[in-house]
């Protein structure tokens, strides 16, 4: 078991752009590529999960996730950076047709998409953590038993300062991904190396 970093990917890593469907407008966020690169170098895996309702509500296909994310992985590639699994949400409670439409496990603020990936690979959730823009996110890292920390990019500003005070689960808020990696990689490695890993 090893601890992970999960990544919200719109308003984190990248721009925030309401439901993102031409790969060709992804646009990294100054300072992303440079904090993912610094944990790619420790080995702690980096895994984006991520809300993508814009399938279920009819405005891109899902294939047009995966095209999205090859994009993202040739831009972070460039700077010498990757992430080491995706997962995604197309589901949407109330809008759209099924099999999209429907009230799922893995949509955010439910933990499910972290719950698969520490199943897939056997990650250490409680010594993980999570970095949103929104309190979805956050709640979601929570329901897994993650640590979360609030960016201050995409949505993060608007919400930050109304957070509930239990929201962050023993994490903090910060200015964008670089900081939240300058709290969180110390001590995902005191974890890792408590553990033995």
């Amino acid at each position: 078991m090893r601890p992970a970093l999960f990544l919200d990917r719109d308003g984190v890593i990248v721009d925030e752009a309401e439901y993102l469907a031409d790969p060709a407008a992804l646009r990294l966020l100054p300072g992303a590529a440079e904090a993912i690169a610094e944990v790619n170098c420790q080995s702690i895996p980096v895994v984006v999960v991520t809300n993508q309702s814009g399938v279920a509500r009819g405005y891109f296909p899902e294939s047009r996730v995966a095209e999205i994310h090859e994009q993202l992985d040739r831009l972070l590639a460039g700077q010498g950076a990757r992430i080491t699994r995706y997962y995604h949400c197309p589901h949407h409670p109330t809008e759209g047709q099924p099999p999209y439409r429907g009230d799922c496990s893995c949509r955010k603020p439910r933990p499910g998409m972290l719950l698969q990936a520490a199943r897939d690979l056997s990650l250490d959730l409680r010594n993980s953590y999570l970095v949103g823009d929104k309190l979805s996110d956050l709640q979601a890292g929570a329901a897994a038993g993650c640590r979360t920390v609030m960016v201050r990019t995409g949505y993060g500003d608007i919400v930050a300062d109304s957070l509930p005070p239990r929201a962050l689960n023993g994490g903090l808020i910060v200015n964008d991904l670089r900081e939240a990696v300058a709290f969180c990689l110390p001590r995902l490695l005191s974890a890792r190396t408590e553990a033995g890993t």
